[in-house]
């Protein structure tokens, strides 16, 4: 009798749910796939628009170093509003988009972050030092466009390592083929950006181009 109740019973299931499915679980491989297939890639977002985007970008938005830093001076402000992102977090610091070319006055290419002091105007003094890596400080290049913004991201995470990724595309692009020796009396050419610098001290540009003549 209990057999027929129960057959009965998966007999009127069947009819009822005609519809329903096995659903699988999905493995923890399948799980990590689907994970790794959805996560944030900072470097491929910078690669999609670095050459299309972000350096003629900068290639248009950059003053003049001796222009850029003469109104930075005079006006911080006006100066980020002509030559930076105007629409920029309140809190955080002026970022600027400049271009120069000059002679390679002193090298420190014994650290990992190197940089040259490039002279522009001949008078034998450092108007601009030039990270070329591989470490490069700050997210200059990141901070001065003004088509991303914080509030397209996740989380603060995100936001720190998509302004990495723009100085590790810089390296892989054109900083690693910098040679390291021989660079003082050299001829650079340099398109970047620089944060504001500290009184006194010559502007920190992490390039977004650079290029190293005779």
């Amino acid at each position: 009798m209990w057999r027929m109740k129960g057959a009965l019973l998966a007999a009127i299931i069947v009819a009822v749910l005609p519809g329903c499915k096995i659903i699988k679980t999905p493995t923890p491989e399948e799980k990590a796939a689907a994970a790794a297939k959805n996560a944030f890639d900072p470097n491929a977002k910078v690669d999609a628009i670095w050459q299309p985007e972000v350096v003629p970008y900068f290639e248009k938005r950059a003053g003049d170093l001796k222009d850029v830093i003469l109104l930075v001076a005079t006006s911080p402000d006006q100066a980020g509003q002509k030559y930076g992102n105007p629409g920029k977090q309140s809190s955080s610091p002026w970022t600027y988009a400049v271009k120069f070319t000059g002679k390679v006055i002193a090298a420190d290419t014994a650290s990992r972050a190197a940089t040259l002091d490039v002279d522009t105007d001949g008078d034998g003094k450092a108007d601009a030092k030039v990270q070329i890596g591989p470490a490069l400080r700050g997210t200059a290049l990141r901070d001065t466009l003004d088509f991303v913004n914080f509030n397209e991201f996740k989380n603060q995470i995100e936001w720190a390592q998509f302004g990495k990724a723009f100085n590790e595309k810089a390296n892989s692009a054109f900083l690693a083929a910098v040679p390291r020796d021989g660079l003082v009396g050299k001829t650079v050419t340099v398109v970047g950006a620089f944060p504001l610098p500290s009184g006194g001290q010559p502007p920190l540009v992490t390039p977004s181009e650079l290029t190293v003549g005779s």
